[in-house]
């Protein structure tokens, strides 16, 4: 990867982790106390005309998968430049603890329901090549705290 990606890769991890501190701000200001929270930052690298594939997962199933198993969206974006705009998934999910996001995404792999949406979604191959993830705590001078 050269010089030029890197660093276009990293001003768009920083947009969205701006991006992501404005939502939680504007969750704060809307008298939502989630100070106690972790916050998920996960970032898809979807393959090559997967990203409709992807997306439709999300909407369409893994969303309310997520909801049964205590994992809070708290929203999905996709960059507006190319050539992440095809290739870059991005989210944020609100978990009560840390100990409670390892324990909560275990039973979501295990979730029978999931791992047929799974398969089914990648008969014609996998959708993501990597994932990047962050837990991330709001600051002490964060809107959240």
């Amino acid at each position: 990867m050269n010089h030029d990606c890197i660093l276009r890769d990293m001003k768009m991890c920083v947009c969205f982790l701006c991006g992501a501190a404005m939502i939680l701000g504007f969750n704060a200001l809307h008298g939502a106390n989630p100070s106690h929270h972790v916050y998920e930052l996960r970032m898809y690298h979807v393959h090559g005309g997967k990203m409709d594939a992807l997306q439709a997962r999300f909407r369409d199933h893994t969303d309310a998968i997520f909801k049964r198993h205590n994992m809070k969206s708290i929203g999905y974006w996709v960059p507006e430049d190319a050539p992440n705009s095809q290739n870059l998934f991005v989210y944020i999910l609100e978990h009560p603890s840390r100990q409670e996001a390892e324990k909560n995404w275990t039973a979501f792999q295990a979730d029978p329901e999931w791992k047929k949406v799974k398969s089914e979604s990648e008969a014609q191959g996998p959708l993501v090549d990597h994932i990047d993830r962050y837990f991330m705590d709001p600051t002490s001078f964060s809107a959240l705290n």
